[in-house]
């Protein structure tokens, strides 16, 4: 069976990236990735009001500040299932901390698409409004169980999202290829 974190190349540098959707766009599950099973897991139910305003996922080789594959945005009209691979361009990067540690979120679009794709080249080409609905997604999902622990620090070019691409695809291969 392929490996979705291992067998799957990390993309064309500096182009695309692989990504697999955990979330999709409106779902109040919290489906998370684990890497040691190679399967998609339920962890917990959020509220409706938490549920995410994009599709939410891990692009393949890399690992992050966290100690978990890089996480990945992927702006789409219509939610995405889980488990999909979606060849996405990169556009920027949402500069986050969660519990003290950084948790940058990668904001991509799919490669081909043919309905506002192709006029997305940059963070900056995103509606205001969506940019607003992610930062505040971010700032409050876990104000009912852990309030204050999360702090959106801004918004970073697609050179700063591809900095920490190539840092988390280093450390993804010292911590999985060393051997």
């Amino acid at each position: 069976m392929t490996h979705l974190l291992h067998d799957i190349s990390l993309g064309e540098t500096g182009e695309t990236v692989n990504t697999f959707v955990e979330i999709p766009k409106g779902s109040m599950h919290k489906i998370e990735y684990r890497h040691e099973t190679n399967l998609f897991a339920l962890d917990r139910v959020e509220p409706d009001i938490f549920a995410k305003p994009v599709n939410y996922g891990f692009i393949s080789q890399t690992w992050d500040e966290d100690n978990d594959p890089l996480d990945s945005l992927i702006i789409t009209s219509e939610p995405l299932p889980t488990g999909v691979l979606v060849v996405a361009r990169v556009i920027g990067v949402l500069n986050f901390v969660d519990g003290g540690e950084n948790d940058h979120k990668i904001i991509c679009i799919p490669d081909d698409d043919r309905n506002d794709g192709d006029t997305v080249n940059e963070i900056t080409d995103l509606p205001e409004v969506l940019k607003e609905k992610l930062k505040h997604h971010f700032m409050h999902y876990k104000d009912l169980k852990k309030p204050g622990s999360t702090e959106v620090q801004g918004w970073g070019s697609k050179e700063d999202a591809w900095k920490i691409i190539e840092e988390s695809n280093n450390r993804y291969l010292e911590k999985f290829k060393a051997n």
